[in-house]
C-alpha cells in the first residue's frame, strides 16, 4: 500500500505480516486456508512485534488484523507444545499456557502504543481474546465471536476469565463461555464488546482512520491513559487517584504536553509529535 513500509516480514509464505504505514503498524495473521489458527511460532512474532512497537518513535498505533475469512480460529492445537496427554509432565500444560496464550495477551494489554482489532471474521477461543484484549475493536459485519473451549472440553485460558467479566460482566461472560455459542458482531457491540460494526468491504478503511488518528495523537498520554484504565479495575480509588497524580507529572514533562497546553493559548491546532 501507498506510504507503507515493508518490515521483512512481508512475503507471501510469512504466517505474520507487518508493515508501517502512517506511523501504523500493521500486523496480520496469514494463515487463511485454517482459519488463522494460532501457532507457537506466530505467538512468538506477534509478541516481538509488539515489543518492538515499544520502542519504536516511528510507531504510534497498532492494527491487528487477519487475512481471509477469518479472524483467528483459536490455537492451533495440532501443533500444541504440550504434546499428548501421555507425554506430558505436571505442570507442562500451566507452563505452555503462561509461556504462549497469557504471554500474546500481556503483550496486547501492555504494549505502549494503542492497539486496534480489525476483526474481519469469525474471532474464536484465543483469537477472541486477541481481539478483546485491545484497546478498540472494530469489527465486519459478518465477524462472529465463540467462546469455543467449552466445545472442546476445555477451560478457557488466554485471559478469557479475566477480560469477559471486566467488559461485560460476569454473569453474561458465564453465559459466553458455559455455552460456547458463536456471538454475531451486532450483539457483539450490543453488549459491549465491540465499540464498532462496519460493513465488511469498510474494515481497513475504518481501522486505518483509526489508527492514523491515535498516530496523530499524543503518543505518551495515551500510553499513560490506557496504564490508567486498565488498572483502575483492580485499583481502589485511593490507588487510582494517586496513580492518576503520577501520570500526569510525569505526562507534563513530554513534548506533546507542553505544545497541547501552547496550542491552547494560542488558539490553534495542536501538532503532536509522539514525544
Amino acid at each position: 500500500m501507498s506510504g507503507d513500509e515493508d518490515r521483512g516480514g512481508d512475503g507471501d509464505g510469512d504466517e505474520v505480516l507487518d508493515r508501517v504505514g502512517g506511523g501504523v503498524l500493521w500486523i496480520t495473521l496469514n494463515r487463511p486456508e485454517v482459519m488463522n489458527a494460532v501457532t507457537w511460532e506466530q505467538r512468538e512474532r506477534i509478541v516481538a512485534l509488539l515489543d518492538g512497537a515499544n520502542a519504536d518513535p516511528a510507531v504510534r498505533a497498532v492494527v491487528i488484523t487477519a487475512s481471509g475469512r477469518g479472524f483467528c480460529a483459536g490455537a492451533d492445537l495440532r501443533g500444541s507444545a504440550a504434546g499428548p496427554p501421555a507425554q506430558r509432565g505436571t505442570g507442562e500444560v500451566a507452563r505452555t499456557v503462561r509461556r504462549g496464550a497469557q504471554r500474546l495477551i500481556a503483550a496486547v494489554l501492555e504494549c505502549e502504543k494503542p492497539v486496534i482489532a480489525a476483526v474481519n471474521g469469525t474471532a474464536a477461543g484465543i483469537g477472541a481474546h486477541l481481539a478483546l484484549a485491545c484497546d478498540l475493536v472494530v469489527a465486519a459485519e459478518g465477524a462472529r465471536f465463540i467462546e469455543v473451549f467449552v466445545r472442546r472440553g476445555l477451560v478457557p485460558d488466554g485471559g478469557g476469565a479475566y477480560l469477559l467479566p471486566r467488559l461485560i460482566g460476569p454473569a453474561r461472560a458465564k453465559e459466553l463461555m458455559f455455552f460456547g455459542d458463536a456471538l454475531t458482531a451486532a450483539e457483539a457491540e450490543r453488549i459491549g464488546l465491540v465499540n464498532r460494526v462496519v460493513a465488511d468491504g469498510e474494515l481497513e478503511r475504518t481501522a486505518r482512520e483509526w489508527a492514523e488518528r491515535l498516530a496523530r495523537g499524543p503518543t505518551r498520554a495515551l500510553a499513560l491513559t490506557k496504564q490508567l484504565v486498565n488498572a483502575s479495575l483492580e485499583s481502589d480509588r485511593a490507588t487510582a487517584f494517586a496513580a492518576e497524580a503520577a501520570a500526569q507529572e510525569i505526562n507534563m514533562s513530554t513534548r506533546d504536553a507542553r505544545e497541547g497546553v501552547a496550542s491552547f493559548v494560542e488558539r490553534r491546532s495542536p501538532s503532536f509529535e509522539g514525544r
